[in-house]
């Protein structure tokens, strides 16, 4: 369950930088498919959707920095992660 929780949160952030309003959107990271809308409230980021096939549900709300929600029935709680540098970095003598 937390490998979904953050592989889940990872990707949605990774995929799309910039989200849309009420537009549903979906990506598919491991073999699992991740359907969501996405709507800003408040100045906090609304990330509603499911788990296909299984199903599981989320909604997680991104604020200030931090994640919170509700994920696969477990309430979560963490940091926004950094995006992987798509940089590679070779030593030099």
């Amino acid at each position: 369950m937390t490998k979904f929780i953050f592989a889940a949160t990872a990707a949605l952030f990774l995929a799309t930088p910039a989200f849309a309003a009420e537009q549903e959107r979906s990506f598919t990271r491991d073999g699992v498919t991740y359907v969501y809308t996405s709507t800003t409230k408040g100045g906090a980021q609304i990330l509603e959707g499911s788990v296909k096939p299984t199903g599981e549900t989320f909604r997680l709300v991104v604020h200030k920095g931090w994640v919170s929600g509700k994920a696969a029935g477990s309430h979560v709680s963490f940091r926004v992660p950094k995006p992987a540098s798509d940089r590679v970095e070779v030593a030099q003598r």
